[in-house]
């Protein structure tokens, strides 16, 4: 089975190019983030038309998780199985998403496609180290992690895949040095993804592609890629 993953930065925005890489390259499985969509207005008919179908989890604007597959998808989780509660208001800016309460926003989900248990996920971003945002992005790790524990198996056929967040280690990013105590590189933040690898995922992009320079996520400007999001 061929499992893919694309942050694709509001799925209506980039419907064009989705479709196109997706008759091109003949994924099974595409997990997406970011889709920036309500679950209404998911472009499902687009998407069947290429053979898949759509699980999606989104309330609009932010965030979204989806996942699209040509084998049948069965057995929806979203949020780690828990209600997603609206979001506290930002006090005088009531259309800002607090990003403090990364549980009550779609950032997770899951699905079996053809046999293998698949997760979406989007990582809170954590914006500076010791921020209300980063503690919050720590929290949803440790959520992660735990729903790991409780609801699956290691010898299970799993795949985790997403925009983490984080850069593992030094390699993965183009410039450490400049990294160096901002967020996506910090201590507790490659900890928290060295504990699932510690849970029995494997960090595929590393095993596949051990050579420098070898990045999976880039910005969508001219700035070198500085991340990736595996496993």
């Amino acid at each position: 089975m061929r499992i893919a993953t694309w942050n694709v930065n509001s799925l209506a925005a980039r419907l064009e190019k989705v479709t196109w890489w997706l008759e091109r390259a003949q994924p099974d499985v595409l997990l997406m983030q970011e889709t920036k969509l309500a679950d209404a207005d998911v472009p499902r008919d687009a998407l069947a038309r290429l053979g898949y179908e759509v699980a999606h989890h989104g309330l609009g604007r932010w965030n979204g998780v989806a996942i699209a597959s040509r084998p049948d998808v069965s057995d929806v989780q979203t949020n780690f199985g828990l209600p997603l509660a609206p979001p506290t208001p930002v006090a005088g800016a009531p259309d800002e998403a607090p990003d403090d309460e990364p549980l009550r926003e779609p950032r997770m989900i899951s699905a079996v496609c053809g046999g293998v248990r698949v997760v979406s996920i989007y990582a809170p971003n954590g914006r500076t180290v010791d921020s209300i945002y980063y503690k919050a992005k720590l929290a949803w790790f440790r959520r992660l992690q735990q729903w790991l524990v409780e609801t699956r198996r290691p010898d299970e056929a799993l795949v985790v895949g997403g925009d983490f967040n984080v850069a593992p280690e030094d390699p993965d990013v183009w410039d450490p040095a400049r990294c160096h105590g901002g967020t996506h590189v910090s201590a507790p933040e490659r900890q928290a993804f060295a504990a699932l690898l510690g849970w029995g995922l494997v960090d595929a992009y590393r095993r596949l592609h051990r050579e420098g320079e070898r990045y999976s996520w880039w910005k969508y400007s001219s700035q070198p890629p500085t991340k990736r999001p595996p496993p």
